[in-house]
């Protein structure tokens, strides 16, 4: 019963099969292989159009590299105030883009509202020279929350954006999960939506370390080959990265997984909703929840195996959590099974 994060889950057969028949031969180093070409080329298919693509090792070297390539003097960048590029990256985002600014920007659930985004960009207007200048604009998808925006709302937080002449990027960690559950394509979700840079997260979604830095215009790229380089991302083996993407792509083996993820994370939901004992703390569509339940259960799912991370409730939330209760986030993966979540349910009480 492992609900603590989808980071916990290991590697899917297809995945380390792929790397064990990489690992048998020699290929060209730093991204210059036939694979990583390949695969870069398979990006375009994804997308459908031509996008630069960056591999790299982690999600906060992605987010942060991605500011770092549009970073200026002063710059500004706005993300929601629970955004994990500001509450869990320890600064990095900062530390790599030339100590600029992130701005936390309000809104319910982990989702920024567009009249906020507005009214923090305007707070730094063009040619004053004392507050800074507005560089982007990151959103989260699936948000930090659980929760997802949907395509009209990925629109309206880019005409913003588009409207302050900064580009939007997108933090996508859970891309695949947010992606499925939209029922949507990835050119649909990101560029066709104003969406100019993505980072493209499989780690958690069956990859052991596999994460893109994703351009969908090439010419906003040109400085990232030295950004990398210089923040000691840019790895001599990069064709064991290629080679997840090779076997993450294959038959949609991503979508299927993060389907699976999903599922999971329903059948979490539709048990809680009949708990005597627990409750949603307000509704999700990715494979994060988000549960409220009383202290005795949660120390019984403990003590009988259970994982999960107990969560600080935030400060917008409209149920208040009361004395015998605690808020707690339940994570599902590609490895969860449905044994898995029944066992969870039958602890914490059905109805």
């Amino acid at each position: 019963m492992i609900f603590a994060s989808d980071n916990w889950a290991g590697a899917h057969p297809a995945i380390n099969e792929r790397l064990m028949k990489e690992s048998t031969r020699f290929a060209a180093a730093y991204g210059t292989s036939e694979l990583d070409q390949a695969i870069e080329k398979k990006f375009n298919k994804v997308f459908e159009r031509e996008v630069a693509v960056f591999f790299v090792g982690t999600g906060t070297a992605a987010n942060s590299l991605a500011l770092a390539s549009v970073a200026r003097p002063g710059g500004i960048a706005f993300c929601h105030s629970e955004a994990h590029v500001i509450e869990d990256e320890c600064g990095a985002p900062i530390y790599f883009s030339n100590a600029s600014r992130l701005m936390p920007v309000a809104g319910p659930n982990g989702k920024m509202l567009p009249k906020n985004l507005k009214a923090a960009i305007d707070r730094f207007p063009p040619g004053s020279i004392h507050q800074g200048q507005p560089m982007l604009v990151t959103m989260t998808q699936a948000t930090e929350q659980g929760t997802i925006y949907d395509l009209d709302e990925i629109s309206a937080i880019s005409e913003i954006a588009k409207g302050a002449g900064v580009p939007l990027h997108m933090d996508g960690a859970r891309f695949a999960n947010a992606l499925t559950a939209l029922d949507t394509t990835p050119a649909e979700m990101t560029w066709k939506r104003g969406v100019d840079i993505l980072s493209f997260g499989a780690t958690k979604n069956g990859c052991w370390c596999a994460e893109a830095i994703v351009y969908m215009d090439p010419k906003m790229a040109e400085d990232l080959p030295f950004i990398r380089k210089r923040s000691a991302q840019l790895f001599s083996k990069t064709r064991f990265m290629a080679a997840q993407f090779d076997a993450y792509f294959q038959n949609d083996l991503w979508l299927e997984l993060a389907a699976h993820a999903n599922a999971m994370a329903n059948r979490l939901r539709d048990g809680l909703s009949a708990s005597n004992s627990a409750r949603l703390a307000w509704p999700t569509q990715s494979n994060e929840l988000f549960v409220v339940l009383d202290k005795q259960s949660a120390k019984a799912a403990r003590d009988a195996g259970a994982s999960f991370y107990d969560w600080p409730v935030p400060h917008d939330m409209q149920q208040p959590v009361g004395e015998n209760e605690q808020l707690i986030r339940l994570v599902t993966s590609f490895a969860t099974e449905e044994s898995d979540v029944d066992s969870f349910l039958r602890i914490c009480g059905r109805a």
